[in-house]
């Protein structure tokens, strides 16, 4: 199965998901991200929290949604909606849910701030994550209505 983790630019939020998703992942299931405008680069704070977590930041780029090289199962959009984030929407025959996070490449203040941001982010996604693996995938994989629902209660929770 191919879990998208979509945002605007793919920068943070996204990579933050598709690197921590393939870290936990069990065998058949991997994750890519993309965005509908990508920034073009990783924020290097998405990068050294992923590193100082042990997960592996090897290959993982800002990418389009436009040339995602397999077509996703499952799509998981990540933008926040406090700052009015508009999400980009992707078309197609797959299953759609949203986790909204905030995005903190726009969090301001001090380091510490800064930095805590992109930890909750982190953890928000992590925790869900942790809870999707936590399922009962082979049972769930060919029952589309019950993974949805599992899929929009696992966007509520929080870190």
């Amino acid at each position: 199965m191919n879990v998208l983790i979509l945002c605007t630019g793919n920068s943070c939020r996204s990579i933050l998901g598709e690197a921590t998703f393939n870290h936990l992942a069990p065998e058949g299931w991997r994750a890519l991200s993309a965005g509908s405008k990508p920034a073009g680069y990783v924020h290097p704070r998405s990068l050294a929290l992923l590193e100082r977590e042990g997960i592996s930041t090897e290959g993982y780029h800002s990418k389009s949604w436009d040339n995602l090289p397999v077509t996703p199962d499952i799509v998981i959009s990540v933008c926040g909606n406090a700052a009015g984030e508009q999400c980009p929407a992707y078309l197609g025959p797959v299953l759609r849910a949203h986790w909204g996070v905030e995005d903190p490449a726009h969090v301001t203040g001090t380091e510490e701030e800064i930095d805590a941001a992109f930890v909750h982010a982190y953890r928000t996604l992590r925790a869900r994550i942790e809870a999707f693996f936590a399922l009962p995938l082979a049972g769930l994989k060919d029952d589309r209505a019950r993974l949805k629902a599992e899929l929009d209660r696992i966007g509520t929770l929080q870190a």
